[in-house]
C-alpha cells in the first residue's frame, strides 16, 4: 500500500455535531475531492431540518452554562485545546492538504497559526475589563462586558482550520456559545478542530458543527431567536446576503469579506529583490489567501526589471500535489477556481495584456493552473477589478506614486496592501492614504492573533485578533448604582 493510498484510507468520517454528539446517518450534502487528483475522499451529511432546530436549542442551553464558568477556566480550556492541536499537527495538517490541497509545510503553518488565536484569547478574556463612571450626583455607572450570547459562524474553504479557530476561539472566550457551518469542501478539518475542544472538556451544546445546504442552512440559523449574533469569512457577496439577513433581526455581524490587495512599488527599490519577495508572497498556497497580493502597480523606472523577475520566479515554481517532496504551490481547490482563473487571463490577454509567465492549465488531472504574471494590464480588464482569489497576479505601470495610490483605492474594497519604497516619509504617507485594513511596507506580511484584522468599505464590518478580538462577542451593559439607603 502506498503512502498516497494510506493517506486517502485514513481520511476520517465527517459528521455533524449537536449536543456533543457525532452524527453521520444523514444524506450526503456534499462529496468532498482531492483537488491533486480528483478522486473522492467521503460524503458530507446535510443536516435536516429537525438537526438544525436541535442544534438551536443546544446553543441556547450550552450558552446558559458556558456563560457562567469562570474566566480562569474558560481560559485553560482554550489552552488546553492548543496544546491538543500542537499535538495532533501531522493528523490536522495530513486532512488539510487532502481536502484544500495546500503543501503539507503550509497545512502544519496553518495549525501553528490556528493555535496562536486560541492562546492570545485565553489571555485576552480576562483582560475584558469594566469600569467605574463617577457622577456629580448619588449614583455611580458601572460598565461591564457581556457574552452577547449564541452565535452563528460561517466559514470558507480555503483556510479551513485559521478561519473557524478565529470565530470558535473568541466566541467561547467571550462566554458564548456557537454554531459553525463550516465549507463542504473541507469539512473533516472542521470535524477534527472540534474534536479538540472536546477532548479538552469543552461542555455539550457549547459548539455544534453543521452541514448543509448554505441558504437553508444561513437563513434558519440567523433567522431564529436564539442566535445573537452572525459572523462570516467569505466574499462580499455572501456577505451581504447573511448581513441583510441579520437586518432582519436588528442582530450584529462580524464581516471578513473580500478584497483585491494593492502593491505599490516605489522607483527607489530593487526590482530583482522585491520580485523575489512577490514570487514568494502572490503564490503561497495558490494564490487563494484573502490577503494575497494581486494588483502589482509598479513605477515605471523599475517596471521592466521588476516583471522580468518576477516572471522568472513564477517560472520556477515547483508546482505538484501538496504531498510531494520540494513542492512548492500546490492544485487550486477546485474546478471553479481554475474556470475563474482562466476567464482572466483570456479577458486581460484580449485586451491587450501580456502574459509573461503561465497563464494555461497544467496538466489534465488535477485543479493545476501555472503561476501566473500578465504585464502591462489595462486598467478596464476584469483583473483589476475581481479579487482573482488564484495565482495570478496583474501587473501595471505608474508614473508615479500618486498614480499608484489612485489606483489602489478605486475599488470598493480594502482588506490588505502593500508598500515597497525605501523613502520612510513616502511609505508613511502612502501607509497612512492607503484605504485597507492592514498595510505591509517592505513586506509581504499580514496581522497575527496579536494585532487586529478586518477591512475597510465592502471588505468587512469589525475586527479579528488583537485587544479587539472579544468586542464582537460582548456587549456592554451599564449600571447605575445609587449607594444610599432607599
Amino acid at each position: 500500500m502506498t503512502q498516497d493510498t494510506e493517506r486517502r484510507q485514513s481520511y476520517p468520517q465527517v459528521g455533524l455535531l449537536i449536543d456533543g454528539t457525532w452524527i453521520y446517518d444523514r444524506p450526503a450534502c456534499h462529496h468532498v475531492e482531492n483537488p491533486s487528483d480528483e478522486s473522492l475522499l467521503g460524503p458530507v451529511p446535510g443536516a435536516t431540518p429537525e438537526d438544525l432546530a436541535r442544534a438551536l436549542t443546544a446553543a441556547r442551553k450550552g450558552f446558559e452554562t458556558w456563560r457562567r464558568v469562570p474566566m480562569a477556566e474558560r481560559a485553560a480550556l482554550l489552552r488546553r485545546t492548543a496544546a491538543l492541536m500542537h499535538e495532533r499537527i501531522e493528523e490536522i495538517a495530513t486532512v488539510i492538504t487532502l481536502e484544500q490541497g495546500k503543501t503539507l509545510p503550509d497545512a502544519r503553518n496553518e495549525v501553528r497559526r490556528s493555535s496562536t488565536f486560541l492562546e492570545w484569547d485565553a489571555e485576552q478574556l480576562q483582560r475584558s475589563y469594566g469600569r467605574i463612571v463617577h457622577t456629580d450626583g448619588p449614583l455611580d455607572q458601572l460598565v461591564v462586558r457581556e457574552p452577547i450570547g449564541p452565535v452563528a459562524a460561517f466559514t470558507p474553504w480555503n483556510v479551513p482550520l485559521s478561519a473557524p479557530s478565529r470565530k470558535i476561539s473568541g466566541s467561547l472566550a467571550a462566554g458564548c456559545s456557537v454554531i459553525i457551518k463550516p465549507a463542504e469542501e473541507t469539512p473533516a478539518t472542521a470535524c477534527l478542530f472540534a474534536r479538540c475542544f472536546i477532548d479538552a472538556g469543552l461542555p455539550e451544546g457549547v459548539l455544534q458543527v453543521v452541514f448543509g445546504d448554505p441558504a437553508q442552512v444561513s437563513e434558519t440559523l440567523i433567522l431564529s431567536p436564539v442566535i445573537r449574533m452572525i459572523t462570516l469569512t467569505g466574499s462580499v457577496g455572501v456577505g451581504k446576503t447573511l448581513t441583510g439577513l441579520a437586518a432582519r433581526g436588528m442582530k450584529p455581524v462580524l464581516m471578513e469579506l473580500g478584497g483585491h490587495a494593492p502593491v505599490l512599488i516605489g522607483p527607489d527599490v530593487d526590482p530583482a529583490g522585491v520580485a523575489a519577495m512577490a514570487s514568494a508572497a502572490k503564490f503561497r498556497m495558490a494564490g487563494q489567501l484573502c490577503v494575497s497580493p494581486s494588483r502589482f502597480l509598479v513605477h515605471r523606472d523599475v517596471y521592466e526589471p521588476f516583471v522580468t523577475e518576477f516572471a522568472r520566479g513564477a517560472d520556477a515554481l515547483r508546482q505538484g500535489d501538496g504531498f510531494a517532496e520540494g513542492i512548492d504551490m500546490g492544485p487550486l481547490a477546485n474546478g471553479r477556481r481554475v474556470e475563474a482563473i482562466s476567464a482572466l487571463v483570456e479577458d486581460a490577454r484580449d485586451r491587450g495584456a501580456r502574459i509573461a509567465a503561465g497563464g494555461k492549465r497544467v496538466g489534465n488531472k488535477g485543479h493545476f493552473y501555472a503561476p501566473t504574471v500578465l504585464a502591462d494590464v489595462p486598467l478596464e480588464a476584469d483583473a483589476m477589478h475581481v479579487e482573482p482569489f488564484g495565482p495570478l497576479a496583474a501587473c501595471v505601470p505608474v508614473a508615479d506614486m500618486d498614480a499608484a495610490l489612485s489606483i489602489a483605492n478605486s475599488l470598493e474594497v480594502g482588506l490588505a496592501g502593500y508598500i515597497f519604497t525605501n523613502d520612510f516619509a513616502e511609505a508613511d504617507r502612502l501607509a497612512a492614504a492607503l484605504e485597507c485594513g492592514s498595510v505591509a511596507v517592505n513586506n509581504f506580511g499580514s496581522p497575527g492573533a496579536d494585532a487586529p484584522f478586518g477591512g475597510y468599505k465592502e471588505s468587512g464590518i469589525g475586527r479579528e485578533g488583537g485587544m479587539e478580538s472579544l468586542d464582537s462577542y460582548t456587549i456592554s451593559k451599564t449600571i447605575m448604582r445609587r449607594a444610599a439607603r432607599v
